[in-house]
């Protein structure tokens, strides 16, 4: 499996999830994506994200001032 690592930091949503959405486009089925952010609403916008597209939010993560999200592509 592959994790590629995709920085948003500093940038406000809707920007996250629309970069995550690209990238996550450009990984095989069942790769992953480590997505490390900053805004605190990309918290429930990748958790919707993931239900509306079908992606597994697999580990979250809260290190103060940086959030990360791995993502697992369906």
């Amino acid at each position: 499996m592959i994790e590629a690592v995709l920085d948003v930091k500093e940038l406000l949503c809707p920007l996250p999830v629309l970069k995550a959405n690209r990238a996550l486009k450009s990984l095989q089925s069942g790769n992953s994506l480590r997505i490390l952010a900053t805004d605190r609403n990309t918290i429930k916008d990748f958790q919707e994200f993931c239900r509306q597209t079908g992606h597994s939010l697999i580990a979250f993560s809260d290190q103060g001032t940086v959030l990360s999200f791995v993502i697992k592509r369906k």
